[in-house]
């Protein structure tokens, strides 16, 4: 016997809508992210061409690989919103990962591997450096406007986190919603890039050399390097398969076993597919001696109460099985003689 919850058009609406308002927070804040890359891409490569500097081309690479990032993680919440069809039955929403994961190799390729090979020319070819005022200036800027992205980013994690009862730093390592992670990570290394051009660029006015400039450049390839591997990795796992956090896991067994007619759990598997978006399939031992409609009402109050506690659960799917010891005397195949196990 399943149970589809994924059917029900009464229980998917209060879903529905806190999935829409969910990718609705996103799609803002991935927004106001790619609009302050792309304005501080531009202004980072002119002041790196008039002060000669290679941290501040890496630092405009940095930016406009942020800047294609942020396309791209707008196309993943675009296309996951697309409904479930005959041929997507469950939805499109584990596209946004293999878009987010397509992101995280153009932080990769577009600004860490242009950023580690601006920094070992600089170092073995060395550079002559300019004026480095506007690239001060320009650092100035770009930080002030990259603050307020991973403010509105890390205010939007908050939230989610209290609405969670998590932990803020467990919540952002956990969370489904990539796109948002994506954003937070993006715009702290950001900041610590700012810094390090900052550092670089200083370091070569101080002692006239381009080799703290060249430093500076590699350690920002090496930073981004960094966060292309953990948003990697992050969408990876939702795409290979990654099940609800063990304590989640045992209050959905638990919620099941209070429903009436259940007897054990025998197996629980839990998918998340999406943010907002959570598979529970279990094996479930029912009393031997309830009827067919008793275990018919018991899967629906078991799926009402599974979306009620966790509201992101979407598909309900219960399979009776009979436990490993069975009641004695109960034939569970009518008509067909069951082996003794008396001796």
């Amino acid at each position: 016997m399943t149970n589809d919850s994924g059917t029900g058009s009464g229980t998917d609406s209060g879903t529905d809508s806190g999935t829409d308002s969910g990718n609705g927070e996103s799609t803002f804040t991935v927004i106001v992210a790619a609009v302050a890359n792309l304005g501080i891409a531009a202004a980072k490569a002119v002041a790196g061409v008039v002060s000669g500097s290679s941290a501040m081309l890496s630092e405009a690479a940095h930016s406009l690989a942020d800047t294609v990032t942020e396309v791209m993680l707008l196309t993943a919440l675009k296309r996951s919103e697309k409904p479930a069809d005959e041929d997507h039955p469950v939805g499109h929403a584990g596209e946004r990962y293999v878009w987010a994961m397509l992101a995280a190799v153009a932080t990769f390729v577009g600004g860490a591997v242009f950023s580690v090979y601006d920094g070992i020319h600089t170092l073995t070819h060395g550079e002559e450096l300019g004026d480095p005022l506007i690239s001060y200036i320009v650092l100035g800027v770009a930080f002030v406007l990259e603050g307020f992205s991973l403010r509105t980013g890390i205010r939007q994690v908050k939230a989610e986190a209290e609405r969670m009862k998590a932990p803020f730093a467990r919540y952002l390592r956990l969370t489904p919603d990539t796109t948002v992670k994506a954003v937070v990570m993006e715009d702290s290394a950001a900041l610590a890039g700012l810094m390090l051009a900052t550092g670089g660029l200083l370091g070569g006015q101080i002692t006239g050399s381009g080799v703290w400039d060249g430093v500076a450049s590699i350690l920002i390839g090496v930073l981004l390097v960094y966060v292309a591997w953990v948003l990697g990795r992050s969408n990876a796992e939702l795409l290979i398969g990654r099940p609800l956090p063990r304590q989640m896991r045992d209050e959905v067994r638990e919620e099941l076993l209070s429903v009436p007619h259940v007897v054990d759990v025998l197996d629980l598997t839990t998918l998340i597919q999406g943010p907002g978006e959570v598979l529970i399939a279990a094996k479930v031992d029912f009393r031997d001696v309830a009827s067919a409609a008793q275990v018919e009402w018991a899967c629906e109050d078991a799926e009402s109460q599974l979306r009620e506690r966790f509201p992101a659960i979407r598909r309900v799917y219960l399979d009776p099985t009979p436990g490993v010891n069975p009641t004695p005397g109960v034939n569970p195949t009518p008509g067909v003689a069951q082996p003794r196990t008396d001796g």
